[in-house]
């Protein structure tokens, strides 16, 4: 069974700056996956040409089978939270999983959100600046596998130090008794396998996925139970986002 967590950063390409649609599609048939998360995702955005990013993905790969979290709704600038069971039907931004296997059941997870600013030290500045962040969510499908049902689990943690360790255990939490082998995977925004000490899964991957031309951190992880093995992994460049997607052959 594949498994790919891809931060597509709206299929923009840090290269020439542009979203093309053709390029996110061949990427995502690339990745080859059985199970897949996206995060950044857009839905009926002008700057990604109005189109369901969701869809275009489970076109590309054969997905039948995917669920998109709005967690923002409106444009960028004008953005009102989207998590919950009410989701947008307007333009919106989020999350997604997307599945060729059969899904037998989905559950969308709300994080705790941080409702005051916080300071955040940035790359290249001298002192921190005070930032509100997005609501977060995740994605959780059971999964018919081959050898049965597992638990994927699909998220975008937020980037404020602490806070995204809260909300990996809350989301461990919530997820614990769903049925069989269980996998956490997304864009952490936790380095390294801090991810695996705070919430007792072992890394499927070790792989740099980030800044994506030349990666020297890993963000982006794939996480599982006892239970879940990794035959393979890689980190790949697919010509768009500023992450590379992470791609796990496991077996169950």
């Amino acid at each position: 069974m594949r498994l790919a967590t891809f931060n597509i950063l709206h299929g923009r390409s840090t290269t020439d700056g542009r979203v093309d649609l053709d390029r996110l599609a061949a990427g995502v048939r690339r990745l080859d996956a059985d199970v897949l998360a996206l995060q950044e995702v857009d839905r009926d955005q002008a700057r990604s040409h109005g189109a369901d990013l969701t869809a275009v993905a489970a076109d590309a790969m054969g997905a039948p089978h995917h669920r998109f979290a709005a967690t923002l709704h409106g444009e960028p600038d004008l953005w009102v939270a989207g998590t919950g069971d009410a989701q947008p039907t307007g333009a919106a931004y989020g999350i997604a999983l997307l599945s060729r296997l059969p899904v037998l059941e989905w559950r969308v997870v709300a994080l705790p959100a941080l409702r005051r600013r916080a300071p955040v030290l940035f790359p290249g500045r001298r002192w921190p600046t005070l930032v509100r962040d997005e609501p977060r969510a995740a994605i959780a499908a059971v999964v018919h596998a081959p050898e049965g049902p597992c638990t994927v689990v699909g998220t975008h943690l937020t980037f404020i130090p602490g806070w995204n360790v809260r909300q990996l255990r809350h989301l461990v939490r919530a997820t614990h008794a769903m049925p069989g082998p269980r996998v956490v995977m997304g864009d952490l925004n936790l380095a390294g396998d801090r991810p695996a000490r705070v919430t007792g899964l072992h890394p499927l991957a070790r792989a740099a996925t980030f800044p994506v031309h030349a990666p020297d951190q890993q963000l982006d992880h794939v996480l599982g139970t006892a239970d879940v093995r990794a035959r393979r992994a890689s980190a790949l460049d697919l010509g768009l986002s500023d992450h590379r997607a992470l791609v796990v052959d496991a077996a169950f």
